[in-house]
């Protein structure tokens, strides 16, 4: 698709300084280890956005190789199951949040830090929902197609304008993503979108913003399987998050 105003005015004044993304990546359910490099390659370096990737180590999954590029960079991607990093590369962590670099997390972020560390100069950051990204994952209602019936994503009326849903067609269309459960939102959180399984009345909200307490600009999506990563409209949103 064709690039909006505002994603020419990013570029133009990242010309001389272009975008820093690190994509911190250690989960075993949704592929991201290979998704998010591909869309990366398809979506961000063409525009001129550079890329650094912290893969959770063979040796060891709580540590993240190559997350040193954090301190250089302007928006941290996180796509984290249940894993303790040692306590250095969470000290780069809450220092880049610190200074308010921006935070884009997709599906497993929720619950990126939760879990018992393995020993000791390990960190656990149970909080991380909370503190950073404006939610509260309460687990989720296992809904997986073709099983089961699939997520229908309704992109909220009142905020259809915003910068984050820009290209996205207005209305609804379907995830294959087993939708979550993500209840006492923050405050300061603004609802992009909600998520409702076909033929069921609850709703959830799937896609909102927040900012951190030094103002960087947080966006989440419980949104991210393979199939997700199909479609025009994760693609754009995930797109659309990482310039906003």
């Amino acid at each position: 698709p064709l690039l909006t105003l505002a994603h020419l005015c990013l570029l133009s004044l990242s010309a001389a300084e272009p975008l820093r993304v690190v994509f911190m990546i250690g989960e075993l359910e949704y592929e991201t280890a290979r998704t998010l490099p591909e869309f990366a390659k398809q979506e961000l370096l063409p525009q001129g956005v550079e890329c650094d990737f912290a893969h959770a180590s063979e040796d060891d999954p709580n540590h993240f190789e190559g997350l040193e590029a954090l301190a250089d960079a302007d928006v941290l991607v996180v796509s984290v199951r249940r894993r303790t990093p040692p306590e250095s590369q969470m000290n780069a962590i809450r220092a880049f949040i610190r200074r308010g670099g921006a935070v884009v997390g997709i599906r497993t972020a929720s619950h990126a830090f939760d879990r018992e560390p393995p020993g000791a100069g390990y960190l656990r950051w149970q909080s991380f929902d909370r503190d950073i990204l404006g939610g509260h994952y309460e687990g989720h209602y296992g809904n997986k197609p073709p099983v089961d019936p699939p997520t229908k994503i309704l992109i909220t009326a009142q905020q259809k304008a915003h910068p984050v849903l820009n290209g996205i067609e207005q209305g609804s269309f379907l995830s294959t993503s087993h939708l979550y459960k993500n209840r006492e939102m923050s405050e300061k959180a603004t609802v992009l979108m909600e998520g409702q399984i076909v033929g069921k009345q609850m709703l959830e909200p799937v896609t909102w913003i927040h900012s951190t307490a030094s103002g960087g600009r947080v966006v989440y999506t419980s949104l991210g399987n393979p199939r997700d990563f199909e479609t025009q409209p994760f693609r754009r949103l995930l797109l659309n998050a990482i310039h906003w």
